[in-house]
């Protein structure tokens, strides 16, 4: 069998595949954070992917946390509520494991959907607010300053992100990921170009992580025990003076010493100047750089497209797991295509088992009904 569809454990959490279907930001929620019918539809065509886990888009802990005003939410009641109904209607799909992203925008908040413009929107704007970060320090030279967290608002941040958690399990999510990368807030906190506090959040690498380590460890000691929790992290800033691959070694070696079911591994988004060397695998020299560390899974991404190409990222040792976003949107079956691709087994929705060529027909079997 290939590597690519053996089981992988994350904490107790056992996967049928090591085919991660990575967060996609959607942009579709209502003003008040809240599912669409758009989430109904895309998250039954995740379960019926026949990928081992899926992680839906970032999920805001507060409505300050939101990327854009349309972005999902788990600040309240109203929205676990909601989703545990479209969960429950999707258990009965596939048995397929769904998690969360678990996010705070920081300075990037406030902005417009992506194909509007994603310019950010002035507080004092419709569907605009006061962005806050590390420090005073916009993202775009033309955005408006940040507001630098106070020791008590970092605090509420904190609290913010364990009381999501809570919400996450009550609604059915089987895993927690927490949004450390892509230039957000947890980012923010960690990179020196963001981050230029002179408390006990900012200076040396030990400072910049306490935000990561402290919202890790709230959001652990709110969750019952054993409940898995990954972390997502940006490997480097694509920036001379910014967040590195060392220190994402360090920072990994720290969440994996406090329970880290995993560590997803991308990289940039924090600065605009960012210098990305763009092509298939970029990403994951940097997956490979931190395993040799940790004794925790670690998961690839970064324009990983092909069957093989995921496959011999796992025969080589360069990570434990592969997540796709883009090729699943591009092609919703992409795990059916990698499966006759390597010549393994998969199994699928049986109402799905006529609709394959002939030729691969026997490598498609059935999940149990639930």
């Amino acid at each position: 069998m290939a590597l690519l569809f053996e089981q992988i454990h994350f904490g107790d959490l056992a996967l049928q595949n090591k085919i991660v279907i990575a967060p996609m930001c959607q942009y579709s929620a209502n003003q008040q954070g809240e599912l669409s019918f758009w989430h109904s539809q895309q998250w039954a065509s995740y379960a019926l992917s026949g990928a081992g886990l899926c992680i839906v888009e970032a999920t805001a802990v507060s409505p300050e946390g939101r990327i854009s005003y349309a972005d999902l939410g788990l600040w309240n009641d109203t929205q676990r509520d909601q989703i545990k109904a479209l969960l429950t209607q999707i258990k009965t799909l596939s048995p397929m494991p769904f998690a969360v992203q678990l996010a705070h925008a920081g300075r990037k908040a406030s902005s417009e959907k992506p194909w509007l413009g994603r310019q950010q929107i002035a507080a004092t704007e419709p569907h605009g607010w006061q962005v806050e970060s590390a420090s005073a320090l916009p993202f775009h030279a033309g955005d408006a300053a940040p507001h630098a967290l106070s020791i008590a608002e970092i605090q509420s941040v904190i609290e913010d992100f364990a009381q999501a958690a809570v919400r996450a399990v009550a609604a059915g999510f089987a895993l927690i990921e927490l949004h450390g990368a892509h230039g957000y807030l947890l980012h923010q906190f960690l990179s020196p170009l963001s981050n230029q506090r002179q408390d006990q959040y900012g200076g040396c690498l030990e400072n910049r992580m306490r935000l990561i380590l402290d919202v890790f460890r709230a959001v652990q000691k709110n969750l019952p025990a054993g409940f898995p929790v990954g972390v997502r992290i940006s490997a480097q800033d694509w920036k001379v003076g910014g967040w590195t691959v060392e220190e994402s070694i360090e920072v990994s070696k720290q969440l994996a010493q406090l329970g880290a079911a995993y560590i997803h591994v991308s990289s940039g988004g924090l600065d605009e100047q960012q210098q990305i060397e763009i092509g298939p695998n970029y990403q994951v020299p940097f997956a490979a750089a931190i395993k040799p560390h940790v004794d925790i899974p670690v998961i690839a991404v970064g324009l990983i497209t092909e069957a093989e190409q995921a496959e011999a990222v796992l025969q080589q040792g360069q990570a434990d797991a592969i997540a796709i976003a883009r090729a699943l949107q591009y092609n919703p079956r992409w795990p059916w295509h990698a499966a006759a691709a390597l010549k393994t087994k998969i199994a699928i929705a049986p109402q799905y088992l006529r609709c394959q060529p002939h030729d691969v027909k026997a490598l498609f079997q059935p999940f149990a009904e639930n």
